[in-house]
């Protein structure tokens, strides 16, 4: 039997609830919150006493002064050097919630029992772990206790990938949380547990630097610590296999990254390729009478095919800006189409000639060469097994935009819809896992919407029984749309402001836990996952892959 650390405590004033349940603790006894503890519990007539769970989520040290001042008294009136006349009588007192009982009995706690720290068995019965189908188990990372001993926390592979729920979300304060880490080590341990991992494609948004642009390299040898952690995940520290960069184009046709792979493909955006996108290209254009969403959807209707005769000859953005039907040359003034006025053509004109000739990177062109690709019909014929790194980092904001609504609507077609289009032969991968960080930009929260709000919104409401999963970060939940964190099951939360863990987006948290958030170190995370009844603290290993400092 393990020792035990303290004794539960019901008073006159304070119950043990069927929730929650405080004990005391012995002077020479350690605990911290996230804690899981153990408490024997009653059972039915004839069987062995159960066992309650519970997680710590406050520590407070009492006396029997009555108040404040008493202390001050007791010590000849504040004299800070000199001893107390009075000896407190006082004690650690823990709080802790319910997190399960393995018999279902959700009795309170009786007073007086001896209460311990639970066992690697019992932090699994304690989260649920020991439901899962061991097949179905993801390592998410080490739960570390008081006491030295650790056990892996799992997650269900049916609630991360489908098809019961799906959908993972990570925030935190940007260098503390570490949260670009945690994504790709969550993707290795998803592939690496995978039982056909040839069914899963992952395509991964690289926007900070050249963060991911080397992540099928092998970085510096991991310290023993870190080969430990790996180890006890049972997962091993390898970089990614089978990756491909995708990299803009730059101003001259060369690459536009702060890296330059081995490998890549060049991508590009011409006219033919964007006119099915053109919304997404002003999703940050300010359009409060809705003109230009009217002109957008009557340019892209009439490019589509080409099938109005006005803009049969329309084949480059050149073309679109000083050509019929929106500009008259010998006029040398922007002309009227359709129900549009010359006035409100001309301001869509000086915003697109703004977006893809004066202030663009070098992603739009006029005519595409033979090695800068469409974006679009690389992904299209995207392979099962593959990881697939697109960067955006150098990019403008509306490009950036462009570029991941492109890549959610292609995917979202090719998994819900007949695709013609694609030339590979291999078969659709099962699964497509879709990492980006910086949610914020493209599905922030409030009313307003945009299409790329939407784009987000169908993957994340839509996406499990489709198969494409979202895994997305940002600093702060509160400002990404509710119906994209609503529908995460997972939500990793590493450490975080006071101010920001009071918005209601973080009320499925107890107050004593949201306290703690703000004081979780550089690599600490909370998981809260569908499975697990309280969030609990883990630990991860570095990824080994290597990393260039900017």
């Amino acid at each position: 039997m393990p020792q035990a650390v303290g004794r539960t405590s019901a008073t006159e004033r304070e119950a043990i609830t069927s929730d929650k349940f405080a004990f005391w603790l012995p002077d020479d006894v350690i605990v911290n919150p996230f804690d899981i503890v153990a408490v024997e519990q009653v059972n039915q007539p004839g069987e062995p006493p159960s066992r309650t769970y519970g997680l710590v989520t406050m520590l407070e040290h009492r006396t029997d002064a009555p108040n404040h001042l008493a202390n001050f008294i007791s010590s000849n009136f504040g004299q800070l050097n000199e001893q107390p006349n009075t000896n407190r009588q006082g004690t650690t007192v823990a709080s802790a919630n319910v997190l399960s009982n393995n018999s279902d009995i959700y009795m309170p706690v009786p007073s007086e029992r001896l209460v311990y720290f639970a066992d690697k068995a019992g932090i699994e019965t304690a989260l649920g772990i020991d439901q899962m189908d061991p097949a179905d188990r993801v390592p998410a990372g080490l739960i570390k206790m008081s006491n030295g001993a650790s056990t892996v926390a799992y997650l269900d592979r049916k609630f991360v990938l489908g098809p019961e729920s799906a959908h993972v979300n990570i925030s935190g304060i940007s260098g503390l949380a570490t949260k670009t880490s945690y994504a790709m080590f969550l993707l290795q341990s998803i592939l690496q547990t995978a039982d056909e991992p040839d069914k899963i494609a992952v395509i991964i948004l690289n926007v900070k630097q050249g963060d991911l642009l080397m992540v099928d390299q092998r970085g510096p040898e991991l310290p023993p610590e870190q080969k430990e952690m790996w180890e006890a995940l049972g997962l091993e520290p390898k970089p990614f296999s089978n990756v491909r960069y995708l990299l803009p184009r730059g101003p001259k046709g060369q690459l536009n990254s702060f890296i330059e792979p081995p490998i890549y493909t060049l991508y590009a955006y011409d006219l033919d390729s964007t006119a099915d996108k053109l919304d997404l290209l002003f999703t940050n254009v300010s359009d409060p009478t809705n003109t230009m969403e009217s002109i957008i959807g009557d340019i892209m209707q009439g490019l589509e095919g080409r099938g109005d005769k006005a803009f049969q000859n329309v084949r480059s953005w050149q073309n679109l800006l000083y050509g019929l039907p929106l500009f008259d040359p010998k006029e040398n003034k922007s002309k009227g189409f359709g129900d549009n006025r010359p006035s409100s053509v001309g301001k869509f004109r000086r915003h697109l000639r703004r977006l893809v000739e004066t202030r663009q990177t070098g992603i739009f062109v006029n005519s595409r060469k033979s090695n800068e690709k469409v974006l679009a019909d690389e992904i299209t014929n995207i392979r099962g097994g593959y990881t697939y790194v697109v960067d955006i980092a150098k990019l403008k904001d509306e490009e950036q935009t462009l570029v991941f609504g492109d890549l959610l609507r292609t995917i979202y077609a090719l998994k819900a819809e007949e695709v013609e289009n694609r030339i590979e032969e291999s078969e659709m991968p099962e699964k497509i896992i879709f990492f980006v960080d910086e949610l914020n930009k493209y599905a922030p929260s409030g009313t307003r919407t945009s299409p790329i709000t939407e784009q987000v919104l169908d993957i994340a409401e839509r996406g499990r029984s489709l198969g494409v999963i979202l895994i997305s970060a940002q600093q702060f939940m509160s400002a990404v749309h509710g119906r994209v964190t609503g529908n995460s099951a997972t939500k990793i939360l590493g450490r975080t402001g006071a101010q920001e863990v009071g918005q209601p987006d973080y009320r499925f948290l107890d107050n004593d836990l949201k306290m703690a958030m703000t004081r979780l170190g550089k690599g600490e995370l909370l998981i809260n996952h569908a499975v697990y009844r309280q969030p609990v603290k883990v630990i991860f290993p570095k990824p080994s892959y290597r990393q260039e400092q900017f």
